[in-house]
């Protein structure tokens, strides 16, 4: 079993960029009320990012860029934990989200209901 940081790199290493070429799905939710915000791709540089600064960083599929949430409309995301699924390809992040998590300006990105 491992323990803190060598937990981390073990944990860091296994995650499977390859299946999604080079990509992993990335939840974030609310941390407070477990509210869902948005699903984004990170790359390993977006991860590492994420996890140098303490906000999120994502990688633009359509621009193919990395980019920082909050950059330009200053709602932020403070990010409280990462964690990553039983099979190590998707991501799950929670956060303080600063101001509205959806380019719409909705608090969260899911506001259409389906059922």
């Amino acid at each position: 079993m491992y323990k803190g940081e060598n937990m981390e790199k073990e944990i860091l290493k296994n995650i499977d960029f390859k299946k999604g070429k080079g990509l992993v799905p990335t939840i974030v939710q609310d941390f407070q009320n477990g509210e869902v915000l948005m699903m984004a791709y990170m790359n390993e540089e977006s991860l590492k990012r994420t996890m140098e600064t303490g906000k999120t960083w994502f990688f633009s599929r359509s621009r193919n860029e990395l980019w920082n949430k909050g950059a330009t409309s200053g709602h932020y995301q403070n990010v409280k934990s990462i964690s990553v699924d039983c099979d190590y390809d998707t991501i799950l992040i929670k956060v303080e989200q600063i101001g509205a998590a959806c380019h719409t300006g909705n608090r969260s990105c899911f506001y259409r209901k389906l059922y």
